[in-house]
């Protein structure tokens, strides 16, 4: 649904809310090398805060769990990736929210350049998760979510 090997994100299902960013994190090619590596090893979500249990790099089909402590509680976060780009000039991958994740959706991290520009790209379609309490949460979960996105933007500079 994220498509990160897609250079425009095409139309997606509009039950889902959509979001889009992106930020120059560096120029050249040690800082292309540097954020395509740390990008298929989940760097954007272990240096923006989460642990990530996986320590080898992002593959198609692998499930795992992502958490993240709020306020001193702990969030379980269930996720699957769904697909892995990895061009000359776009490195990335999507993955999917699984049961048990407080939203249901999908979100892309894409490291990609032209020139000597290097940009990250974060995909995001979020909706409320079936299961309470993350349903009657989820106002506050969109919140949460932005200021993640602010710090996956940060993550690989």
């Amino acid at each position: 649904m994220t498509d990160p090997a897609a250079v425009s994100w095409g139309p997606s299902d509009p039950s889902y809310r959509r979001a889009e960013a992106s930020a120059v994190i560096g120029h050249g090619r040690s800082a292309w090398e540097r954020a395509t590596r740390a990008v298929l090893h989940w760097g954007v979500k272990t240096a923006s805060g989460f642990v990530v249990e996986s320590e080898t790099a992002v593959a198609e089909g692998e499930r795992l769990t992502v958490t993240a402590t709020v306020l001193g509680l702990r969030v379980v976060e269930p996720v699957e990736v769904v697909a892995v780009v990895a061009t000359d000039e776009r490195v990335g991958f999507s993955y999917r929210t699984l049961p048990g994740h407080p939203v249901s959706g999908e979100e892309a991290f894409v490291v990609h350049r032209r020139n000597d520009e290097v940009r990250l790209t974060v995909r995001s379609l979020t909706r409320a998760a079936p299961q309470q309490p993350w349903r009657a949460l989820f106002p506050l979960l969109l919140i949460a979510q932005r200021v993640a996105k602010r710090r996956y933007l940060r993550a690989l500079r």
